[in-house]
Order: structure tokens, then sequence, then C-alpha cells
């Protein structure tokens, strides 16, 4: 990516280095929850779908209970700065499209941390990777999952980092949207494999929305470079369901899954890529996913 020397954004609260979170609840299980789950079980010998069990599920929300006021503005480190330009980025997207789908887009914040952050969804280990809580419209993140990606799964590339920060400000715009709240109240109603799909077809088109951005990043602003959009959908298809089932057990179970197979999840990330548009990314009315 051609991420050097572009605007960042001014939404990000610095929490490195202000100590780990309280003891709480776990904050929803995000699109980075599921890479270093793997990871995890890889060099641990755990099963994937028992830490899944352990730390999946959205918490219920409380107000925002931050750890302490995070300074904002400039960040120093070449990392920091990588995420604040993607952020910004996002940014530049959202504010453009998302009223032409009928919502004006309110700015979400990034929050950097390392080992664990307080948030309006409880306190949450970096254990669960990246994640978005709809509490306070904020993205969490410890930068070091970014090294997990690349050497520990094989998932490498400046633009398969961003792919996931673009994954959680989609969360952002399910938010906005008001399809977070009906996914959500749905969910309380039916069973959990009902449940489960409903969450499949959330994730799937959150990665939808990622690629959304990576288009209008690459036809508008000329920040993609050859190879990028290859590292995204490798990303992508690192972490599907049935990958981790295999892994865990030797066989599949569809009816478990909560965030999509490996095809799946390429699928719609190039269906955003390609298009650009957000109205292509309705996986709710989809009958094939």
């Amino acid at each position: 990516m051609r991420w050097e020397g572009q605007p960042e954004s001014e939404n990000v609260e610095d929490r490195r280095g202000m100590g780990p979170a309280r003891v709480g609840g776990i904050g929803g299980l995000g699109l980075g929850g599921i890479v270093l789950i793997l990871a995890v079980s890889y060099f641990t010998g755990t099963n994937p779908l028992t830490l899944i069990d352990m730390l999946g599920g959205v918490q219920s929300m409380s107000p925002d209970q931050s750890d302490e006021a995070a300074p904002t503005g400039p960040i120093g480190d070449q990392l920091g700065k990588f995420a604040s330009v993607v952020l910004a980025d996002t940014e530049l997207t959202w504010q453009q499209l998302l009223p032409t789908v009928g919502r004006s887009y309110e700015n979400p914040r990034l929050v950097l941390f390392t080992g664990g952050v307080q948030s309006a969804c409880g306190a949450t280990s970096s254990a669960v990777g990246p994640f978005y809580c709809p509490g306070d419209r904020k993205v969490y993140l410890d930068l070091s999952f970014f090294n997990e990606m690349s050497h520990r799964l094989g998932a490498p590339g400046d633009f398969a980092q961003a792919y996931v920060i673009a994954h959680e400000v989609g969360h952002h715009v399910q938010n906005l949207l008001g399809i977070a709240e009906k996914v959500n109240r749905l969910q309380r109603q039916v069973s959990e494999t009902e449940g489960n799909a409903l969450s499949v077809r959330m994730e799937l088109q959150a990665d939808c929305l990622a690629g959304v951005w990576g288009h209008h990043a690459k036809h508008q602003r000329n920040l993609i470079e050859p190879g990028d959009f290859e590292e995204g959908l490798r990303a992508a298809a690192a972490i599907g369901d049935d990958q981790l089932q295999k892994m865990a057990r030797g066989y599949v179970r569809p009816e478990s899954w909560t965030h999509g197979s490996s095809e799946q999840r390429m699928t719609w990330l190039r269906s955003g890529l390609e298009t650009g548009d957000p109205r292509a990314c309705d996986t709710f009315s989809s009958t094939r996913l």
C-alpha cells in the first residue's frame, strides 16, 4: 500500500502502556479474534473451538468505562501511523458513501492498547484480537496482533492488516445503519443454530464492507499496489470457520459457524473490492452465501 505520507485520523486514542484492563467480561469476538485463536491453538495445543466458546459472544452493553483519558493526536511509531492512516481513509470512504444509503457517517474512534483494555463492552484481553464495541462506537486494536498474522498465520502484508481494521469499521457501519441492533434482537428470539446463521451474515457483510473501502482506496486515492488485494483475500481464507473446524476436529459442522467459510469470506470481500458499492453487500437478502 502507498500509505506513507497520507493523512492520519484525529480519532485515535493511544492507550498503549497505560496498564492492563480490569478483570471483567470479554467483548465481542471480531475478525481478529478468530485469527488469533487459531495461532494460540496451534502453539498451545488447545482446541480452537474451546477458545471460541470461552471468548466468543456479544456481551451486554454498559456505559463507557475507559481505563482513563487517553491522549489523541499524532502517533509516533510506524505501525501506529499506519493504523491511523487506514482509519482516516475509511473515514473518507464512508463519509462519501453512507449518505447514499440513507445515513450520515459518524467517525468511530480507534483505541490502540496493549495486553487488555476496558470498553463499554467490558474488560477485554488482547487474546480476542481486534474488535468493535457498539456501546461506545470504538474499534479496539492491539498492534501486536499484526505480528501474529504475519509470522504465525502466514497472512503478511499491509493490506491484510488494513483489511482487519476495515472489517471492524464495517461493523461500525452496520451499527449506524441499525443492522447490528436488528440482528442482536433476532438472535435472542431464535435457536442457537439460527443465531449462528445470522452471525455469519453479519460477518460476511462486514467483510464486503471492508472490500468496499479497498475499492475506493484504489480507484479514488491510488493507495493500492499490485498484490495488495491478494493479501487481503489470503487473510480472509485463513480464518474461515471450515478451516478452524478441520484443524480442530478433522470435520466440518456448518450449523455451528459464526463467521463463514473461507470461500464465503473471500467471495464477499471480493464483491466489495470489485464493486465498491455497499448495496452489493446485502448478505441478509442473498439466497446463496
